[in-house]
Order: C-alpha cells, then sequence, then structure tokens
C-alpha cells in the first residue's frame, strides 16, 4: 500500500477519488501524462486495494475502496503515539528544568 501511495500521481488520484468516482478520461485530465500512463498508477493502486473499478460499455470507472486507506492509518497512528509521548515529555522538561 505504502508503495502504490509514495507517488505524487497517484496520491492526487486518490484525493480526487476522495470526492466522487471518475472514469479514466476525467482523471487523466489535470495531468500532462499519456493516458497509457494514468492506467498504469491506476492499475497500481487497483493491485494494491485502494480503488476499485467498474467497466459498463467502453467507460472504466474508478472509485476509492470502502475503508481501504484504514491499515494504513493504523500503521501510521501507531507509530505516532510514541513520538507524541517523547515530545510530551520534552515539553514538561522545557517547562520545568531541574525540577523547578
Amino acid at each position: 500500500m505504502f508503495r502504490a501511495l509514495s507517488d505524487a500521481t497517484r496520491r492526487a488520484l486518490v484525493e480526487r477519488l476522495t470526492r466522487s468516482p471518475a472514469s479514466v478520461t476525467e482523471l487523466a485530465e489535470p495531468f500532462d501524462a499519456a493516458l497509457p500512463t494514468i492506467l498504469e498508477h491506476l492499475r497500481v493502486l487497483e493491485r494494491a486495494g485502494i480503488v476499485s473499478s467498474e467497466k459498463v460499455g467502453r467507460i472504466r470507472t474508478y472509485q476509492l475502496a470502502a475503508d481501504a486507506l484504514v491499515p494504513a492509518n493504523r500503521w501510521i497512528v501507531a507509530r505516532q503515539r510514541p513520538q507524541e509521548r517523547r515530545l510530551d515529555r520534552l515539553g514538561d522538561y522545557l517547562a520545568h528544568p531541574e525540577g523547578d
């Protein structure tokens, strides 16, 4: 999942899909890239389980997979808490040096 999100274009595609599902053409519109390049980015996101797609006729529509980012969020939060505790202790120390 993190590898899939490591690319700025893929993060932008995910950001766009948070608003609503979109066709490949709509997703490719703001980028200065060939359609096959955007399709490859979407395939990476789909293999990672971040997006899903549906084809109706000639139109393929992508949407953000339900709860797709929950595992990544859990991982980040689990690592964030110890850092926050360390910063809290540092803040206490700086506010009261030498036990003042």
